[in-house]
Parts: structure tokens; C-alpha cells; sequence
């Protein structure tokens, strides 16, 4: 009886092992397409992106009216918190959307640091094409995030 009980340990180590060794590993399917719930999901992430872009107005009329300092300030304070929600929202996205999200969120903001630079040199010409290619890479996100509408 002694010898009897670790030979059965054994026995049902070996099994185990045999077992686990030739199943299958699950793998999760990686989504391809939104669901009505994922865009659910997403859209708390997205609102303040779109909010962003409404106030991009703000920014287009103070660099036309070459209002440096309510410029920068723009860009710093109301659309400060841009850099975090974009972040954010681009990691939610599928994973086919999530590289090509933050490259445009680079790009954002590689251009709003040109505009603040602008702003700080007082040159419109800069400061307003910076705006311009600005919306533009906004745009492409917010187009690359699906919405309810």
C-alpha cells in the first residue's frame, strides 16, 4: 500500500501533464469591426475630442486677430487636457484604429507647438497654416472614431 500511493501521484501527474500539454490554447478573438456596444463605449472617451474641435473656432479667431497671448493661453488651458483625452480615447479603439489614432494625435500636437512658437514670434503666416494642418489631423480622428450619429 505504500509503494501503491506514489505511484498514483505519479500516474496522475503524468496525466495531467499529457493533458495540458496537448490541448489547444484559446485564443481571444481580436475584434474587427464596432458593435453598437463598443461604440457605446467609446462615446464618453469621444466627447471631449468633439468638444475640442468646437473650440478650435476660438483658436482660429484669436490667431486672426493676432491675439498672441490669448493664443498660447488657448492652447495651454482650454485645450491643455486635448493631449490626455486623445491618449486615452485612441487606446479604446480597435486595435487596427489605435496606431494610426496616435500618429494623429502626434501630429496634432507637433502642431500646436508650432503655433504656440508662432504665436510667441507674432507670426501669423506660420501660426495660421499650423492651425489649418491642426484641424485637419483633428478631423482625421475624430473621423476614425465611430459615433452614435
Amino acid at each position: 500500500m505504500r509503494l501503491f500511493r506514489p505511484i498514483l501521484s505519479l500516474v496522475l501527474i503524468l496525466v495531467t501533464t499529457l493533458l495540458v500539454s496537448c490541448s489547444s490554447p484559446s485564443q481571444a478573438k481580436i475584434p474587427t469591426v464596432y458593435t453598437p456596444e463598443k461604440i457605446a463605449q467609446l462615446q464618453p472617451f469621444r466627447e471631449p475630442v468633439a468638444t475640442a474641435r468646437e473650440q478650435m473656432e476660438t483658436l482660429k479667431g484669436f490667431i486672426q486677430a493676432e491675439n498672441w497671448t490669448n493664443t498660447r493661453t488657448f492652447i495651454h488651458g482650454p485645450l491643455g487636457q486635448l493631449r490626455q483625452d486623445m491618449n486615452v480615447l485612441s487606446r479604446k479603439l480597435l486595435v487596427k484604429d489605435q496606431k494610426p489614432a496616435q500618429d494623429l494625435a502626434k501630429e496634432l500636437f507637433g502642431h500646436f507647438e508650432r503655433i504656440d512658437a508662432a504665436a510667441k514670434d507674432r507670426n501669423s503666416v506660420i501660426a495660421q497654416s499650423q492651425y489649418l494642418e491642426a484641424v485637419k489631423d483633428l478631423e482625421a480622428f475624430l473621423n476614425l472614431v465611430p459615433s452614435n450619429s
